[in-house]
C-alpha cells in the first residue's frame, strides 16, 4: 500500500483543478494537508478565500484533516506563512507540492513585462520560495518528498508561452539540483509535466479532450512520488489521461575534433553532431557531464 499516514503535506494551487485533486487523495490517502491557494482568476488577477475553504471542507467532510492557507507563494512572506500555516496546525511538515499558477498568454514579440515577470513569480519563483521555507524542516527531520509542475510547453515549448515555459524549465533545472542537495538528508524531488483539465486549459482544449483528462489522472502519480515508497529523485514524468512516462534529458555520442573546428567542419559534421541515438543520460548531474566529455576529449586527442 502506497499511504501517506502521519505526513503533512502542503498543495499549493489546491483551490480547483489539478490541485483539489492531489489535496483530495493525498487526504484520502492519510495525509494532513495544507490547502493552500489565493483564490486569483486563470491571469492571475483577484483573490478570494473560498476556493481552498470549500477543498478543506471536502477534505474535513470525507473524514480528513486539512487546513487552509490564502498566501501568494509569489513573495517570501506569503511562502513562509504557508509553511507556517501547516506547522502551527501539524507541528510538522513533509511534502510540498507546487502546484499553483496562472497563464498570461501572448506572442513573444508583444509580450510585455507585466506578462512576463508575475508568471515567472508564480511558477519558478513561488515553488522555490515554499520550497525554501520548507527545507530546513525537511533536512532537520531527515525526510521529504517534494513535487514540481513542469508542462510540456515548459519542456518543449508552445507558441505564446515564452514567459510560461521559461519558468516551467527553471522549474526543471531547479529540482534536478534539489534532488542533488537533499539526497544525504532523505528528501527527494521530481517533476510532473501533467495534461489535464484546469481553469489554465478549459479555454484552450476541445471538451471532448477535457473530458479525456479529468486531474484524478494525474493526482495517483503524485501520491506515490509524495510517499515514502518512492525513491526515485531528480526524474520528470509526463502524465494525463492515463499515460505516465518518463521523460528524460540525453546527450548524444557527438564528435570530437583534433583541432579547433572551422565552421565549415562543423557543418560537415553536422548529422553526426546532431544525432542523439545510443546517447546517455547523466543523472549524476553537471559535475558527471562534463567529466565525461573531459574523458571523451583527453583519451580522443
Amino acid at each position: 500500500m502506497v499511504d501517506l499516514d502521519g505526513r503533512v503535506a502542503i498543495v499549493t494551487g489546491a483551490g480547483g483543478g489539478l490541485g483539489r485533486s492531489h489535496a483530495l487523495l493525498l487526504a484520502q490517502r492519510g495525509a494532513k494537508v495544507g490547502v493552500n491557494d489565493l483564490g486569483v482568476t486563470r491571469s492571475g488577477e483577484g483573490a478570494e478565500t473560498a476556493a481552498a475553504d470549500a477543498v478543506v471542507a471536502e477534505i474535513v467532510d470525507a473524514g480528513g484533516e486539512a487546513v487552509a492557507n490564502h498566501d501568494s507563494v509569489a513573495d517570501v512572506d506569503g511562502a513562509d506563512a504557508i509553511v507556517q500555516t501547516a506547522l502551527d496546525s501539524y507541528g510538522r511538515v513533509d511534502v510540498v507540492i507546487n502546484n499553483a499558477g496562472f497563464l498570461r498568454d501572448r506572442s513573444f514579440a508583444k509580450m510585455t513585462a507585466e506578462e512576463i515577470v508575475p508568471v515567472v513569480e508564480v511558477h519558478l519563483l513561488g515553488g522555490m520560495y515554499v520550497t525554501k521555507a520548507a527545507w530546513p524542516h525537511l533536512r532537520e527531520q531527515g525526510y521529504g518528498r517534494i513535487v514540481n509542475t513542469t508542462s510540456a510547453a515548459g519542456l518543449f515549448g508552445n507558441f505564446g508561452q515564452a514567459n510560461y515555459s521559461a519558468a516551467k524549465m527553471g522549474l526543471v533545472g531547479f529540482t534536478q539540483t534539489i534532488a542533488h542537495e537533499g539526497a544525504k538528508y532523505g528528501i527527494r524531488a521530481n517533476v510532473i509535466a501533467p495534461l489535464a483539465a484546469s481553469r489554465m486549459t478549459e479555454e484552450i482544449m476541445p471538451a471532448e479532450l477535457l473530458a479525456a483528462v479529468d486531474p484524478t489522472y494525474v493526482s495517483p502519480l503524485v501520491a506515490y512520488l509524495a510517499s515514502e515508497a518512492c525513491e526515485d529523485t531528480g526524474r520528470v514524468f509526463s502524465v494525463g489521461g492515463g499515460y505516465v512516462s518518463r521523460v528524460a534529458i540525453v546527450e548524444g555520442p557527438g564528435v570530437v575534433f583534433d583541432d579547433i573546428p572551422t565552421p565549415e567542419g562543423i557543418a560537415d559534421r553536422w548529422a553526426e553532431i546532431t544525432d542523439v541515438a545510443g546517447g546517455r543520460e547523466y543523472p549524476g548531474g553537471a559535475g558527471e557531464e562534463t567529466g565525461a566529455v573531459i574523458e571523451r576529449v583527453t583519451t580522443t586527442s
